[in-house]
């Protein structure tokens, strides 16, 4: 494991008992991810963005926005007696005499999680259908694709910390995850496996939609790799992804094939793995965590290797967030991954 001398922050981190799928992150696999204050010179997060592979910024977004999405976002999925009876939507309790399995976390991996229709399915599938539909039907509502997806907050920081200006542009395809208490979580892997039919420069935005527990699922990235001389990349991604591409041309896959993020080179889904504490260990690394308030922004870039934590929230609160991905509209970036 990385080698350094442990903040007081690091070391309560360590007494913390967080989980993934394949476990109990181990102490010496867990750092904490670094923030960045508004009033940071854009010089200085220009720098981290390159040297970490992310920047993670406090309170860009106005709370009040962010928590306005959270209610319409549970508001819409009311019919599926998601919520604890009694509860604001706003709050987002999961509703614990439910089943979660009839509640899965869309483009999580969950097995048998949809039937040969493509269609979300569960112990009951008419509710897990349900379910399902309502939280694709989010991503078409103006509250989501137009005053989250478009808050300027994140155009203008975007388009400041890359240089890129009015070129900066907001792909339309996004993704809404839910995470419900004790379901599994998102596997490992970074953004560029799913968009590699443009340039590997976009950013991803990813959006706490609602205030996030240290042990309630948020988002969790591996320390910078330390294996290549690549540079303003996360590093271990870029030589996975170089390795990935080599091994596919050596197998004569056709160029197409090759881009397809579902190759025989890949686990299903896309994930580099699907346990995060193996991963660590493997790759001699640890993962950064945080707690995250409404408001905050992770921005990353395309090698940037994420997880999450499975969500032990003790208050039961549903975990939501989104991916939103920018690019440089000058220059050739992924039209063939990103249609609506």
């Amino acid at each position: 494991m990385p080698t350094s001398t442990l903040s007081d922050a690091e070391l309560c981190l360590q007494e913390k008992q967080l989980f993934v799928n394949d476990g109990r992150l181990p102490p010496e696999s867990m750092g904490l991810l670094r923030p960045t204050t508004l009033d940071t010179p854009i010089e200085e997060i220009k720098r981290r963005y390159n040297e970490d592979g992310y920047v993670f910024v406090k309170g860009l977004v106005p709370r009040n926005d962010i928590l306005q999405a959270r209610r319409k976002y549970f508001e819409l999925l009311a019919p599926t007696n998601v919520l604890k009876p009694g509860t604001k939507p706003v709050e987002g309790i999961f509703n614990t005499a439910q089943d979660k399995l009839n509640f899965p976390g869309i483009g999580a991996g969950v097995a048998n999680s949809t039937d040969e229709h493509g269609r979300t399915t569960g112990p009951d599938p008419d509710l897990a259908g349900l379910f399902g539909d309502l939280a694709l039907q989010a991503h078409s509502e103006d509250w989501y694709k137009e005053d989250l997806c478009r808050h300027p907050a994140l155009q203008e920081f975007v388009a400041k910390m890359t240089g890129w200006g009015d070129n900066t542009l907001g792909i339309r395809r996004t993704l809404l995850r839910n995470n419900m208490p004790g379901n599994k979580a998102i596997g490992v892997h970074y953004d560029q496996i799913f968009l590699r039919h443009g340039e590997d420069t976009f950013v991803t935005a990813w959006v706490p939609i609602g205030d996030i527990k240290i042990d309630g699922g948020g988002l969790i990235y591996l320390e910078k790799g330390k294996l290549s001389l690549i540079p303003s990349r996360h590093l271990l991604g870029a030589e996975i992804e170089a390795d990935f591409t080599k091994l596919a041309r050596e197998a004569g896959l056709p160029e197409e094939e090759i881009k397809n993020a579902y190759n025989q080179n890949m686990m299903n889904g896309g994930l580099l793995s699907t346990g995060p504490a193996g991963f660590a260990k493997e790759h001699n690394s640890r993962w950064l965590l945080t707690a995250y308030e409404a408001g905050d922004i992770v921005f990353h870039n395309s090698y940037a290797i994420h997880a999450s934590t499975i969500n032990y929230d003790d208050e039961n609160v549903i975990r939501l967030g989104t991916d939103l991905r920018y690019v440089d509209s000058s220059r050739p970036w992924d039209e063939v991954r990103t249609a609506p």
